[in-house]
């Protein structure tokens, strides 16, 4: 097996959160490079791995190769999204565990011709299937309006509409730098500040461009949906709007909201609840920040799957 190209985050939290043992089934949702699969098959766990980057999967073959005829490794060349018919298709009814890291990857943002970062200039892509509609596409041919959206939506970026004026103004846009200093010149970027304001933009493009929050929500659904009773969801997620999705679905799905308003009528939970109160969330420490600047914004969420049954929008989730 060939090293990682990445450092997986928060691995020794997302290994004891789900608690591999022989003979378990998990879901690496978002495969990646490996790394969190690594550890699990090194805990005797059997992993389907999920990725919808054809780089990634073609990457994972050479592994597979180096590494001899693994059957306790099951690749999936598809959106998490899409877990629950995958699975059902591969013969598995039900799994020990799932694990999501959410958003782009090392690898991904390290390559200048994957068009995600303004770091290096590269072609506006974005792509995470490399199908489909691209980052210049969108920007280069949606009103105005439409794009100012995006960028408030996704970036939180509180001048999207002057934003979006001036990517329309420059249009056509081909390439990283093209956006980025586009964006830098509407919002007065002074060199030296301590976050670029380009940051928010690209990030809202690329969530657009790779419908990565309804991705998240479908695959949320499709877990509570696989997991068996006791199995284990772990979450990583890297920025509040993933966070806040992840939060929200584990608050419902154990019935551990908030107290109703003494000035409303308690009517209780309309279902049992299908996961167990969850975990705190967990951040990365300090030895790990040092070695790894990359995980200071991630945000571990876990929890344990009940004997209920799924909620109806759950099993739905594959039709």
């Amino acid at each position: 097996m060939t090293a990682a190209p990445h450092i997986p985050v928060l691995l020794d939290e997302v290994v004891e959160a789900l608690d591999p043992k022989p003979g378990s089934v998990i879901i690496d949702a978002t495969f990646g490079a490996g790394g969190y699969t690594r550890a699990l098959l090194d805990a005797g766990a059997t992993v389907h791995g999920f990725d919808r980057d054809p780089d990634a999967i073609a990457a994972a073959r050479k592994w597979e190769e180096t590494a001899g005829d693994n059957p306790r490794l099951v690749l999936h060349p598809r959106r998490f999204s899409e877990m629950l018919d995958a699975m059902h298709e591969a013969g598995v009814a039900a799994v020990d565990g799932v694990v999501m890291d959410i958003g782009v990857s090392s690898m991904q943002l390290d390559q200048a011709g994957r068009g995600f970062a303004f770091s290096s200039d590269g072609p506006l892509d974005m792509r995470m299937s490399q199908e489909g509609e691209s980052a210049a596409d969108f920007l280069n041919t949606a009103a105005e309006e439409t794009i100012a959206d995006v960028l408030f939506q996704y970036g939180e970026e509180r001048q999207s509409r002057r934003v979006a004026r001036a990517i329309v103004a420059a249009r056509p846009l081909e390439t990283t730098g093209q956006l980025a200093n586009v964006v830098r010149k509407a919002l007065g970027y002074r060199p030296g500040a301590p976050k670029d304001p380009a940051t928010r933009s690209f990030q809202a493009i690329r969530i657009h461009v790779n419908g990565e929050l309804d991705e998240l929500e479908a695959a949320l659904s499709a877990s509570e949906a696989l997991l068996k009773d006791g199995g284990h969801l772990a979450v990583v997620s890297f920025h509040s709007l993933e966070d806040r999705i992840v939060k929200r679905f584990l608050r419902d799905a154990s019935n551990s909201g908030a107290a109703p308003s003494r000035h409303m009528p308690d009517v209780g939970p309309s279902h049992q609840p299908v996961f167990r109160k969850p975990a705190k969330a967990v951040r990365a420490g300090k030895a790990e920040l040092d070695r790894n600047p990359r995980a200071r914004s991630a945000v571990l969420r876990s929890a344990i799957r009940t004997a209920a049954p799924a909620r109806p929008e759950a099993e739905r989730i594959s039709a």
